[in-house]
């Protein structure tokens, strides 16, 4: 009898334990493929351009046909690397999107924020909006950013590498906060991707326009460059 108390015993410490890593295990994050990914620098900044191809998982898409709103986050910061000290952050760019349902008119709304502030969801200041008629149109523009201007080129120390870490995540902080437990263990959740790039050593002459470019979903989003103060 006493065996049989201490197996079983046993037995439930073991799921204790199994439930528990489950819980404090963070799930792997759903990596979007990388069409396109490069940096350019002009006489002008740094721009940074982007395709990626989102396919959310079957849980996300039926949240959003629901009208919950979601924020994708998209960061740049550039480093300037420095041999006797840790690399000098010298300037961070961000943007936050925000893609919802709308079922009256059944289309996809897609709003572009660059408020710093961090404030909430509910609480971003947005510039510009798209209006999308499917899913598939809406996610391409979410995913793609073109000649994003993350640095001032008057950051960048002549003869200094640099590079940018650059990072796009769905941002689940900004979700209704009942959407928000749990959702950092499910992997069709935590969707994300980072890279670190380097910034070319020279200045590519601005190009002149000599016609108007094909526009695509997510060209007409802006953009926002904060410089870090020099030290």
């Amino acid at each position: 009898m006493r065996v049989n108390r201490l197996l079983n015993v046993l037995r439930a410490l073991m799921v204790a334990v199994g439930l528990v890593w489950l819980v404090l295990t963070p799930a792997r994050a759903y990596e979007p493929e990388i069409l396109q990914l490069g940096v350019q620098r002009t006489t002008e900044a740094v721009y940074l351009s982007a395709r990626l191809k989102l396919a959310p998982g079957a849980a996300v898409e039926d949240a959003l046909l629901k009208g919950v709103p979601l924020y994708f986050a998209w960061q740049a910061d550039v480093y300037r690397q420095r041999w006797y000290w840790s690399d000098k952050r010298v300037a961070t760019a961000s943007r936050t999107l925000r893609l919802v349902y709308q079922p009256l008119t059944r289309r996809w709304r897609l709003s572009l924020s660059t408020d710093t502030g961090g404030m909430a969801g509910a609480g971003l200041q947005y510039a510009l909006h798209q209006n999308f008629d499917s899913l598939a149109e809406a996610l391409a523009g979410v995913g793609r950013v073109s000649r994003w201007r993350v640095a001032d080129a008057a950051r960048l120390q002549a003869g200094d590498k640099h590079h940018v870490e650059w990072r796009f995540r769905l941002d689940l902080s900004l979700l209704p906060r009942p959407f928000q437990i749990g959702m950092g263990n499910q992997p069709e959740w935590n969707i994300g991707v980072q890279k670190v790039l380097r910034v070319p050593a020279q200045a590519e002459p601005e190009p002149y326009p000599e016609s108007t470019p094909e526009r695509r979903p997510g060209d007409d989003l802006g953009e926002s460059v904060a410089a870090e103060p020099a030290r």
